[in-house]
């Protein structure tokens, strides 16, 4: 009682909070999208955060995410601890991070305002006790809903990212890349983790650590959010963070790929330009409608503008003291997913079981947290054409919000099997969706 007595009372001081703010000019949320998305004048918002999180109920029966015209959707697997993040093996099995911050880490910082943000973001689903493992499905016979559920490794801190190279698997923990022994077929690895190398970890304002090898497995690029919004803790929490880090797995030698990209999550390769490719949340606090998250080709020795710059060149006067030299040389990214849509999975789909959805990239958005009204809280496509993204975003799976704007499910991971069907990662709904084309009636 005291419990939703205390819950009732933040999410009242959070409406006021939204209602008080200049939030900036209302803009469709599409404005938010494409290669020249519409940046209005920044609205800061001060001292404490304006909250809009949708409370998370979980689905119930029968109920489960919406599919676009042509296609259709069912349970892969269920019953999952928090699923964050997928990985296909070679003979098909999946594997699935049940994974969430680490515990002992600061998180959203100390003070009133950390305390209160994690508040808010238990009650959004998030910063619960992680489980602190990778699980196995496997579909045998191919139905599209994995009969086998297996504990693939456990006792591992906070793991997200996952590549397998050679008879190694990799995987990002928070703190630190380590690899296992693997065995096509294996449903369980019992041998210890042998470190490769460390990863900035500490305060874990973000926590997850994305993974991808490269096509020949010669290097791993690890995704490494910053340490804070815009810098507010200092650049000496920032060393090697809202960086792609590349490593060789042989050495474990670490070095920056790219910068200034505040949160990288999502990496893929684009098919036909052969280059890494990344889904980036931004900053916050600036309005509604600042700063579109956004995917790009990441090249190699660029930076991205965080904190000093968002979007190329504007300059976002919080990140003191100022860097116009480095604010010159800021790459404007490729393709703006929305402001505070929190897009996380990415991944590029050529020929698959997806009807329309076809030569483009697939995106998760996990939803905002601090937006009126909520944005995200869908999986969409965007089209390439020779290697480029174009036109506007075409929505693959919705329903994760339900008419009273609670939150269902909300998606994180994506990407295709090997049968070509889409699979999805739903944290707060604990499930991972399988969306293919929907069969046609023989009659």
């Amino acid at each position: 009682m005291a419990a939703n007595y205390v819950w009732r009372i933040l999410f009242a001081l959070g409406a006021i909070t939204l209602a008080a703010c200049d939030r900036g000019p209302e803009l469709p949320e599409s404005a938010g999208y494409g290669p020249n998305p519409t940046l209005p004048e920044p609205h800061p918002t001060g001292a404490f955060p304006y909250v809009n999180i949708a409370p998370v109920v979980g689905w119930r029966g029968v109920e489960k995410p919406v599919p676009a015209e042509g296609l259709s959707v069912a349970a892969f697997s269920t019953g999952l601890d928090h699923p964050r993040w997928l990985y296909e093996l070679p003979n098909g099995d999946i594997l699935v991070a049940e994974t969430d911050a680490p515990t002992s880490e600061e998180g959203e910082g100390g003070g009133v305002r950390g305390f209160i943000m994690r508040l808010y973001m238990r009650q959004a689903g998030s910063h619960h006790p992680s489980a602190n493992r990778i699980m196995l499905l496997r579909d045998a016979d191919g139905d599209g809903v994995a009969e086998t559920k297996e504990v693939f490794l456990e006792n591992l801190n906070s793991p997200f990212g996952m590549a397998l190279v050679g008879d190694r698997l990799y995987v990002a923990n928070a703190d630190s890349l380590v690899r296992f022994p693997y065995k096509e077929g294996d449903t369980r690895i019992e041998a210890p983790p042998e470190k490769v190398v460390d990863l900035p970890s500490g305060r874990n304002h973000h926590w997850t650590k994305s993974l991808v090898a490269d096509p020949v497995g010669s290097r791993l690029y690890v995704g490494v959010g910053s340490n804070s919004n815009v810098a507010e803790n200092g650049m000496e929490e920032e060393h090697n963070r809202a960086d792609i880090l590349e490593i060789n797995p042989t050495t474990g030698e670490m070095r920056v790929f790219a910068s200034g990209l505040r949160n990288p999550v999502g990496m893929d390769w684009n098919p036909a330009t052969g280059d890494l490719w990344a889904a980036v949340n931004e900053r916050d606090e600036l309005g509604d409608n600042l700063v579109p998250d956004y995917m790009t080709g990441v090249r190699e020795g660029a930076f991205y503008g965080w904190p000093y710059s968002y979007y190329g060149q504007h300059v976002d006067v919080r990140a003191q003291p100022e860097n116009p030299e480095l604010v010159k040389q800021a790459i404007r990214p490729d393709y703006a997913l929305g402001s505070h849509t929190a897009s996380l999975g990415l991944t590029f789909v050529a020929d698959a079981d997806l009807g329309p959805f076809q030569n483009g990239a697939i995106i998760g958005q996990h939803g905002s947290w601090n937006r009126n009204p909520r944005a995200g809280y869908r999986v969409i496509f965007v089209k390439f054409e020779k290697g480029a993204p174009v036109g506007a975003p075409k929505e693959v799976l919705t329903g994760f919000l339900n008419e009273r704007g609670e939150a269902q499910g909300r998606p994180v991971g994506v990407i295709i099997d090997k049968r070509g069907g889409l699979l999805v990662a739903d944290d707060v709904g604990g499930a991972v969706w399988r969306v293919s084309a929907a069969k046609q009636d023989a009659n």
